[in-house]
């Protein structure tokens, strides 16, 4: 088989060089074309470099070509990973301490809440202008398999604004399923799930072993476990109160409800500092800024340690490689995919982007009807939905009485800001990130005039309930493998220490 596959924002150390590990240890694919892209030209040839380096060490003839120029690593494109992030990590230092200083304490900020709002600002902008290169150059019955957050707005956006088909991949199911395994003393084979929702915002609605049905017992397995009760106390407590296993972490789910994160004082008795995704504020800030701090400056030793193996047991729960393998060759893969709903979820609106169950073969992409979602897991989601119709609108259209709108219904938002500490943290993102949204330069103009002549809203010097230091490289150089680990893993979370 010969095809080309593309990576967009390929200088992602974590995730281009996995997700291309999973694909060439498929053998059919051993002649297909690889192309990366990336702005920034040094990140982009250090990952080449190294992938290169695997290829070659796997006994393949691949030639990665490696570009600055977008079109030409789209032209022809069959397949094409997106796993941009667009700002980069000076934006996303914004995207946290700027709501902050109005009180809201983030852990990861790039799906739902303030940041992960003007991550989709910036991030919605730029693929719009992707897609249109897509259209433009890449084969014409291309898939765009997006990797990118906040996953449900950008996969919305390109589908119903860029023309292009796209499909969003995420591995929190996985790992969740994993849990509701450990909780049963069970091999994961052996449990089957249907989860269902939106993005971060999936539920475990039916959990069966050998055909009998645990849902019910769910709720007891994890208040029992030896750890969980510790380091996922918000997802438990969720699961008590809607009847439902969320597949977020305890940190990300924090921040996507009005519950747990509006009172200060009260951030510490549900989150746990084991492990950032666990709650800690800026925690996925910080764990990025180490890992391509190390990355920057340990690449040369990576170049001496051994190749990545092109060998299925190697393979990553990450859907993209069987998604493919599945399209191209007929094999059957079941995962969690995020698509246009279309009816799959009755109770949830048609247009939104939904997170279910899925089948790939040679017929393609195939979603079965889930139905309703239990009411009260329809009503959360419901709210994020709306939150991200109003950032999809804003950004498309550079409407930023829209933004501030999607910022008020925000739910953690909401919960910690009055209307004008809103306004006021708006036009300081704004200001802040105007290099990166191009749709908004009017709205910048204006929101930069009232910060500097207006009567400003007092703010606070608040560094969050829980905010770590960030390591430096000698300090990371203490432990090599876990330095290594952070920056070469797409998967930041992948190992999790026990509870503190």
């Amino acid at each position: 088989m010969s095809f080309k596959i593309a990576f967009i924002g390929a200088g992602s150390i974590g995730f281009t060089r996995s997700l291309l590990r999973d694909l060439l240890a498929v053998p059919k694919f051993k002649d297909i074309k690889v192309a990366f892209t990336d702005i920034n030209a040094n990140n982009l040839e250090m990952v080449t470099q190294l992938c290169q380096r695997d290829i070659n060490e796997n006994g393949l003839s691949i030639s990665i070509q490696a570009t600055t120029d977008r079109k030409m690593a789209l032209k022809g494109a069959k397949y094409i990973f997106n796993v941009v992030r667009i700002g980069g990590l000076e934006a996303f230092k914004t995207d946290i301490e700027i709501p902050l200083k109005y009180g809201i304490d983030q852990c990861v900020g790039d799906t739902l809440s303030a940041g992960g709002i003007m991550y989709g600002q910036r991030g919605i902008a730029e693929m719009l202008a992707i897609c249109k290169d897509i259209r433009e150059v890449a084969a014409e019955e291309c898939l765009l398999l997006n990797y990118a957050n906040p996953m449900a707005m950008i996969t919305w956006a390109c589908n119903q604004y860029g023309g292009v088909k796209t499909i969003g991949l995420c591995h929190g199911v996985q790992h969740g399923h994993q849990q509701i395994a450990d909780v049963f003393n069970l091999d994961k084979q052996e449990v089957d799930i249907i989860c269902a929702g939106i993005n971060h915002q999936t539920w475990y609605i039916q959990v069966k072993h050998n055909g009998v049905d645990l849902t019910n017992k769910v709720l007891e397995a994890f208040e029992k476990h030896q750890e969980f009760p510790k380091t996922e106390k918000v997802r438990i407590d969720m699961l008590k109160r809607f009847g439902y296993y969320s597949t977020e972490s305890n940190g990300h789910l924090s921040e996507y409800v009005p519950w747990y994160r509006k009172n200060p004082d009260e951030i510490l008795d549900w989150i746990d500092l084991g492990v950032w995704i666990n709650g800690e504020t800026g925690g996925y800030l910080r764990v990025c800024t180490e890992g391509r701090n190390w990355f920057d400056i340990d690449f040369p030793n990576w170049m001496k340690e051994p190749a990545m193996e092109y060998k299925q047991r190697n393979r990553s729960e990450e859907h993209g490689s069987y998604i493919i393998e599945g399209l191209e060759t007929g094999r059957v893969y079941r995962g969690h995919f995020n698509v246009i709903n279309k009816g799959i979820i009755a109770n949830l609106p048609a247009d939104s982007i939904i997170e279910a169950p899925g089948y790939v073969d040679h017929n393609g992409i195939n979603m079965p009807v889930v139905g309703d979602l239990p009411l009260g897991c329809a009503a959360v989601c419901n709210v994020s939905i709306s939150v991200q119709r109003l950032a999809i609108e804003a950004a498309v259209h550079g409407d930023d009485m829209l933004l501030r709108q999607a910022m008020m219904m925000d739910s953690l938002v909401g919960a910690v800001c009055n209307p004008n500490e809103i306004w006021q943290m708006v036009d300081e993102m704004l200001v802040a990130q105007s290099e990166w949204l191009p749709q908004y330069k009017e709205a910048v103009k204006e929101a930069a005039y009232r910060l500097e002549n207006n009567e400003l809203v007092p703010t606070k010097d608040y560094k969050g309930a829980a905010r770590l230091h960030v390591k430096t490289v000698e300090e990371m150089a203490l432990d090599r493998d876990e330095a290594n680990i952070n920056a070469g893993e797409a998967d930041k979370a992948k190992v999790r220490p026990a509870s503190k």
